[in-house]
């Protein structure tokens, strides 16, 4: 992923459309998934911290939230309330079973090579206790495989302009598109990106692979099963000991 596609692209095209309610159901299914665990929790990738703010201000993580984030704007504009550093999600900057839980949203762990997927989920696995959690959400691969096509345009309601194409390539599990964003005064932020997306089996034996164990897979926010009209895939993976 470049990381032209971050940063003021990202935030500006994005922020109108995470609303505060979208975000307190999120963060309650986090609270939910880490009720048990002990220990620190990272956000991997918190970007401007909107759950992690949340998280740590109050619940069953109150204090115990921590974010990682590589954008340096991200940084400077995030939400108060919670700690921060900043680092690569290929090398993260905890030591070794210092954590107990980690978390990412929009298939941030996915935004890279193969290979690097790879690195990511031990690095993770580094950093975690034994029987820690991570806990992410991306979209389902069989949605996208249906629908390989996609193409928006919308006014934003600072007055910029959103202009967005993708196509998906089920071959290759890998969404390639371009995003652009016409300011109010004309000027113009534009970033190609490529979001990986894998077939459920594919990815229970990449977990398996670093260190994980899947121990659930909800179709959305509500805990409910995977179906094939769900627009979620959210998974829980518990490190495995020994």
């Amino acid at each position: 992923m470049s990381d032209d596609f971050f940063g003021e692209l990202y935030l500006r095209s994005t922020l109108p459309f995470l609303s505060e309610e979208v975000t307190a159901r999120e963060a309650e299914y986090l609270a939910r998934a880490f009720a048990s665990v002990d220990g620190p929790v990272v956000d991997l990738g918190c970007g401007h911290g909107r759950h992690a703010a949340r998280l740590n201000a109050e619940g069953a993580l109150a204090g115990r939230v921590v974010g990682l984030e590589r954008d340096p704007l991200s940084l400077r504009l995030r939400r108060p309330g919670f700690p921060v550093v900043r680092g690569d999600l290929r090398a993260l900057p905890f030591q070794a079973g210092s954590l107990g839980g980690a978390y990412a949203w929009y298939s941030t762990l996915f935004a890279f090579s193969d290979e690097e997927h790879v690195q990511v989920l031990r690095e993770v696995a580094r950093v975690l206790r034994p029987g820690g959690l991570l806990v992410f959400q991306t979209v389902p691969y069989e949605r996208l495989a249906r629908s390989p096509g996609a193409a928006f345009r919308e006014r934003l309601p600072d007055g910029s302009l959103l202009e967005e194409e993708s196509r998906f390539d089920a071959m290759r599990g890998r969404d390639v598109g371009q995003r652009q964003l016409t300011l109010p005064e004309g000027r113009v932020l534009r970033a190609a990106y490529a979001i990986r997306y894998y077939p459920l089996a594919e990815l229970r034996g990449l977990l398996e692979s670093t260190g994980f164990s899947m121990a659930w897979v909800h179709g959305g926010l509500d805990g409910g099963p995977m179906t094939p009209d769900s627009t979620d895939l959210i998974v829980g993976a518990g490190l495995r000991q020994g």
